[in-house]
C-alpha cells in the first residue's frame, strides 16, 4: 500500500478546509494539517511545503514548521527530555520531538545525554514505521570531517561527543575536526552529546586528532595528589597501594597511570602528608 513518506518535507495541495485545520493531498494520498501546525491561512488548491510525521494513532500529520533534519540528512539536535529505559527526545526544529532509542544510546545510563546536550542525528524508522532520531556512526563522521592542520598540536579545542565507550570518546568540533580521547586521557567518561574541552596531543596523518582531557603534568600532579589524599581519608587513613603497585590496579582505582600516581605520591610524601609501609600508604598524623 502506498503511503506518504514520513520524516520528509513534501509539497502538497490544500484539498479542503475542515474544522480542525486542512486536508492536504498529494497523488491522492492525504495528510492532516491542524490549525496549531501552521501560522498561515490557506486557500483551496494552494501548494504548501510541509513536514510529515505520524501521531499516536498512526495518522499522517503535516506541519508547516520545517525541521533542519530529515531522512538521510544529519544535523545537531538538542536533547529536550531524557526518560530512563526509553531514551532521549530531541528537538529537530519542528513541532514533533523525536526519540533517540535506548538501543542507540550508551549501555550505561550515567553517560546518556542530559537536557541541553546535542546529538548529531538523522531521521529513521523503527520496525513499526515510527520516526526515530538515529545518531551518526563513525562511518558517517568519516565522510564529513575536515582535515585538521598540524598547527593545532598542543592547542586547546572543544567539541561535542558523538560516540563514547570504555575504549574512548569521539568528538566533532565546530570546524568539523574529528578527535578521539583515549580512556587513559580522560578522568571519567563524558556523556554522549556533552561539550568537552581538551588539548590536542597528536595530529594524525589522516587529519584526525588525538585529544587529552587531562591537564599538563605540572598541573595534573596537584589534582591527582588531592584526589589520592581524599581517597586515603575516605578509606580510614590507609590504602593498599604504593609506588610499587600494579599499574592496572592503580588505573582501576584512581583512573590514572602509574607514572602519574607516583608523581602525586611523591608530592604528598614531600609535604609529609603520607607515609608508606609494607606496600601500603598511610595518612600521616
Amino acid at each position: 500500500m502506498q503511503t506518504l513518506p514520513i520524516g520528509t518535507i513534501q509539497t502538497m495541495t490544500v484539498a479542503r478546509k475542515i474544522d480542525t485545520g486542512y486536508v492536504l493531498q498529494k497523488e491522492m494520498l492525504e495528510a492532516l494539517l491542524h490549525h496549531n501546525e501552521t501560522d498561515k491561512e490557506l486557500e483551496q488548491d494552494q501548494a504548501v511545503d510541509v513536514f510529515l510525521y505520524q501521531d499516536k494513532k498512526d495518522n499522517t500529520i503535516a506541519t508547516t514548521k520545517l525541521p533542519t533534519i530529515v531522512m538521510d540528512t544529519y544535523g545537531w539536535a538538542e536533547v529536550v527530555e531524557v526518560i530512563p529505559n526509553l531514551g532521549a527526545f530531541v528537538d529537530i526544529g519542528t513541532t514533533k520531538q523525536i526519540l533517540v532509542s535506548l538501543d542507540d544510546l550508551p549501555l550505561f545510563e550515567k553517560v546518556w545525554p542530559k537536557e541541553g546536550d546535542q546529538l548529531y542525528v538523522t531521521l529513521g524508522k523503527d520496525r513499526k514505521g515510527r520516526l526515530l532520531a538515529i545518531p551518526a556512526t563513525d562511518g558517517v563522521i568519516g565522510r564529513i570531517y575536515e582535515v585538521a592542520p598540524v598547527e593545532l598540536l598542543n592547542e586547546q579545542i572543544s567539541g561535542k561527543v558523538y560516540h563514547t565507550n570504555k575504549e574512548g570518546s569521539a568528538i566533532l568540533t565546530e570546524e568539523n575536526y574529528r578527535g578521539f580521547i583515549h580512556h587513559t586521557e580522560r578522568k571519567e567518561e563524558p556523556r554522549l552529546g556533552e561539550v568537552v574541552q581538551g588539548r590536542v596531543i597528536e595530529v594524525k596523518e589522516d587529519g584526525t586528532l588525538n585529544v587529552s582531557l587531562r591537564p599538563l603534568k605540572q598541573h595534573g600532579i596537584v589534582d591527582d595528589a588531592s584526589d589520592i589524599l581524599e581517597h586515603i581519608k575516605e578509606s580510614g587513613g590507609m590504602i593498599p597501594f604504593s609506588d610499587k603497585s600494579d599499574p592496572d590496579d592503580i588505573r582501576g582505582t584512581f583512573n590514572i597511570s602509574k607514572a602519574a600516581f607516583k608523581r602525586a605520591l611523591g608530592k604528598l610524601l614531600k609535604e609529609e602528608k603520607i607515609e608508606q609501609r609494607d606496600g601500603k600508604t598511610y595518612l600521616k598524623e
